[in-house]
C-alpha cells in the first residue's frame, strides 16, 4: 500500500487530493510542525531533507509535489484523466506544473519569511529589522507578487482550468491560489472561481475530510 507521509500546513495536501481523485488507497502518516513551523526530524527517517510531502510505493520514495503527481499520474492514471493529451495543452500542463514552485511559490514564501523577520531578532533591533523587511516587500517582493497575480488573473479569464480540461497542474497551481485567494478576499474574481471550482470538486472535499485536525491555524 501507498504511504504518504503528511506535514501539517504544507505542499501534502496536493497528494492527498491526487490520491482522491485517483481512488488509490493510501496510508497517511500525519505529522505536525514544530512552534517554529519546521518539519520534526522524524521525517529524516524517511527522506534525508526531511521536507513532506513524502510518497512512499513499495521501495520506492518519492519527494517533491510535481514528480509525485508525474509518478501517480504515469503508475495510476490508467483512464489518462488527469494530464491532456493535446500536445498544446500538454505544453500548458508542463509548464504549470513548474512555474508554480519555481515562479510563485518563492515569492509568497519571501512573503512569509519578511513578515516574520521581527519576530525572530533581539527586541532592541526589531524595528531596524522591520524598517529592513518591510522597504524588501516594498522594493522588492509586492511588486512582483501583484505581476503575477494579474498574469494568473488574466489566464484565468480566458481558461477554466491551466491545461485544457481538469489536470493535475490544476493541482499543483492550487495551492498558491488558494493562500493568494485567503489573503486577497475575492478582489480577483477569476483566481476566486477557480478556486471554488477546484474546491467543489468531490475528491478535493474527501481530502480536506481527511485532514481536518492536520490543518493550518
Amino acid at each position: 500500500m501507498i504511504t504518504l507521509h503528511y506535514l501539517q500546513c504544507s505542499r501534502s495536501f496536493r497528494i492527498l487530493w491526487a490520491l482522491e481523485e485517483l481512488g488509490v488507497d493510501c496510508q497517511v502518516e500525519y505529522y505536525q510542525r514544530l512552534a517554529n513551523f519546521s518539519a520534526p526530524e522524524n521525517l529524516k527517517q524517511i527522506h534525508p531533507l526531511g521536507k513532506a510531502p513524502i510518497l512512499v510505493d513499495g521501495d520506492d520514495v518519492i519527494v517533491e509535489s510535481a514528480v509525485i503527481l508525474d509518478y501517480l499520474q504515469q503508475q495510476y492514471d490508467l483512464q489518462h484523466q488527469f494530464k491532456p493529451q493535446q500536445p498544446a495543452d500538454q505544453r500548458q500542463y508542463s509548464y504549470w506544473m513548474h512555474y508554480a514552485e519555481g515562479s510563485l511559490m518563492p515569492l509568497l514564501v519571501m512573503t512569509l519569511v519578511m513578515n516574520n523577520v521581527s519576530k525572530h531578532v533581539p527586541w532592541v533591533i526589531r524595528p531596524i529589522a522591520e524598517k529592513i523587511s518591510d522597504g524588501v516587500k516594498a522594493g522588492f517582493v509586492r511588486p512582483r507578487v501583484k505581476e503575477h497575480i494579474l498574469y494568473l488573473e488574466d489566464y484565468l479569464a480566458k481558461h477554466d482550468y491551466f491545461a485544457g480540461d481538469f489536470s493535475f497542474a490544476d493541482i499543483q497551481m492550487a495551492f498558491p491560489l488558494i493562500a493568494i485567494q485567503n489573503r486577497l478576499h475575492g478582489k480577483y474574481p477569476h483566481i476566486q472561481a477557480f478556486v471554488q471550482r477546484v474546491q467543489q470538486r468531490p475528491a478535493f472535499q474527501r481530502a480536506e475530510q481527511r485532514t481536518l485536525h492536520s490543518q493550518c491555524a
